[in-house]
């Protein structure tokens, strides 16, 4: 059972915050990106997150079938599949979802109903409501009906408030700084709406991150801003405070990234470093081979222009650059399995 089901997904995360550690959350879009994740994992006896947006839904599934949810449906069954012997556990989570998509986690939903009748496991852990594009009333009015259907699965739900700037596939973007950082009272607010219906849910709160990689010191991560909110969460709700998650996180210090682990983060979001690792093999076997990998004649080279020479490349890459996210964020070697 290494795609963990409700009880044990809820250990694995407990065992994060007193441990104080959080697990990657890897976004992938294909099985060889998912094998790598999974090959990471496996080799250093971690345990972690794999997730999928909409768009690689949709990619997953082909040209010819272009849909979200069957693209996803399929990736889950993939990793539900081949991860059962690896010894570590993987949870199974879908990114960004704004509200005029919200169908996409809705549809997954029932397949988790279906598998969990039939198989008694959810196809999934988690998904992801992206409602901060939104003011936060009409946000979380989305997100309590929503956190009400997937509490009844033991799926958890995951929400934001303030928005998480730079460009990702899905996500909700802003030009608004002050969005960037997600106040105390905001946080207070989430806690007051969603804390009395007693189901399982994360906190994405905003504390300057932006999506992709950026140079040092061009943006201005605040972590205390988490400090500051859990601990008026912690005080007006007896001790109960967020399992964060942080969203951007890409090019970010380590020291920064640890820090955020003192404040509750269970959770990072690992996109766009894999992506440049998974493309940079490819981008020099064609370089180093170019002449070889563009003519199917006899002055080509089938093993060369063969897709599997340079995937299995890009994939090893990947799954290096994945071992790092889990080393940044001290999460190496520690799968609760067994």
């Amino acid at each position: 059972m290494p795609v963990p089901n409700s009880k044990k997904y809820k250990e694995i995360l407990k065992n994060c915050r007193e441990k104080k550690y959080a697990l990657p959350a890897i976004n992938v879009s294909s099985m060889v990106t998912a094998n790598a994740a999974l090959a990471a994992f496996a080799e250093t006896k971690s345990d972690g997150i794999i997730q999928f947006s909409l768009g690689a839904g949709k990619f997953a599934s082909g040209s010819a079938v272009n849909s979200s949810v069957l693209g996803a449906v399929t990736l889950a069954e993939h990793i539900h599949r081949v991860s059962k012997d690896l010894g570590i556990y993987v949870a199974l989570h879908t990114d960004h979802c704004q509200a005029h998509d919200i169908q996409f986690v809705k549809d997954l939903l029932d397949e988790s109903k279906l598998r969990l009748e039939k198989e008694g496991q959810t196809l999934f852990n988690g998904h992801m409501f992206d409602g901060s594009a939104l003011p936060l009333k009409e946000n979380i009015e989305i997100a309590v009906p929503l956190l009400k259907s997937c509490g009844e699965l033991g799926i958890i739900l995951e929400v934001e408030a303030g928005v998480v700037g730079g460009e990702e596939e899905g996500a909700a973007t802003t030009d608004d700084v002050s969005k960037l950082y997600t106040s105390p009272e905001d946080m207070l607010y989430v806690a007051e709406q969603l804390f009395p219906l007693e189901a399982d849910f994360m906190f994405a709160a905003t504390f300057g991150n932006v999506h992709g990689i950026y140079k040092p010191g061009n943006v201005k991560l605040d972590p205390s801003i988490l400090k500051v909110g859990q601990e008026a969460v912690r005080e007006k709700f007896s001790g109960n405070d967020f399992n964060l998650v942080f969203h951007g996180g890409s090019g970010t210090p380590v020291e920064q990234i640890r820090e955020t682990l003192d404040y509750g983060i269970v959770k990072m979001n690992v996109d766009t470093a894999t992506q440049f690792a998974f493309s940079h093999p490819i981008a020099k076997h064609m370089n180093e081979n170019f002449d070889k990998v563009i003519d199917a004649s006899g002055d080509g080279s089938k093993k060369l222009y063969d897709p599997r020479s340079y995937m299995k490349k890009a994939e090893a890459n990947m799954k290096d650059r994945v071992i790092q996210a889990l080393e940044d964020l001290q999460c190496l070697g520690k799968t609760i399995f067994n």
